[in-house]
């Protein structure tokens, strides 16, 4: 059965792939954009920070809390031939959010409220990536990218609940590997420095998650994903300079 099996698929790829095929020229002029032996540096900064005094919103009813979100990326690359290139990203994220009363009212007399959580989390991440170039037309200003990452991460985070006596707190260690496709668009304002836009639109992502409880009871998740759409929380805007 294997042996039909690879039979059947060498057929098809001579039916799909010819050996005699005529080249098929689609006009696309592929000129140095980045010629070999550029070195390639930058960063990705971005924070955000949110207070809420008895704030509404659709079920939420009187939120009272405040959060941030901070994430620093700075990235180096080297290439290595014209218009490709090869590289390490370090990320650093930090988040949090803290809730000090919140009322949510899901309509038919089903209401709770919460009180007195406090979560922080932070993550280092490690990534390599292989990149590619092509520029727009026959302009050396502005031009696409693609990025195949391999990422690996580790951190650390706490989830404190209540007050006093009822206070329950959570210790969780969190270990991600990603595999992924992340292309861009890059347009130098100058001759060395660039703005850079990037997306995710494809990728394999692996997580475990442990946890322990009051330092008594242990708890553990493990989850895999394949994401093949656009990931509008992972988009990235950063400036690069290319020496």
């Amino acid at each position: 059965m294997t042996q039909k099996l690879f039979y059947s698929f060498i057929l098809l790829t001579i039916l799909i792939f010819p050996a005699q095929a005529e080249k098929f020229d689609r006009g696309i002029k592929q000129e140095t954009f980045v010629p070999k032996g550029q070195w390639i540096g930058g960063m990705n900064i971005s924070y955000s920070e949110h207070t809420n005094t008895n704030y509404k919103f659709l079920v939420i009813e009187g939120w009272n809390g405040k959060g941030y979100n901070l994430k620093i990326s700075p990235f180096a690359g080297y290439a290595f031939a014209n218009n490709m290139a090869a590289g390490g990203r370090f990320e650093y994220t930090r988040s949090l959010l803290r809730i000090d009363k919140l009322s949510l009212n899901l309509g038919d007399d089903m209401s709770f409220d919460l009180k007195d959580i406090y979560q922080l989390n932070h993550v280092y991440y490690g990534t390599g990536f292989f990149r590619s170039y092509i520029n727009l037309g026959s302009s050396k200003r502005f031009g696409l990218f693609n990025d195949a990452q391999l990422t690996f991460g580790g951190g650390q985070g706490k989830i404190v609940n209540g007050k006093g006596e009822s206070l329950t707190g959570t210790y969780e260690q969190t270990y991600d590997l990603k595999i992924g496709m992340s292309p861009g668009l890059v347009a130098f304002i100058s001759d060395n420095a660039a703005v850079e836009v990037s997306i995710g639109v494809l990728g394999f992502n692996f997580k475990w998650i442990d946890q322990t409880t009051n330092q008594i009871i242990k708890g553990s998740r493990r989850s895999s994903s394949a994401n093949f759409k656009i990931n509008l929380f992972s988009i990235g805007l950063g400036m690069a300079f290319y020496l």
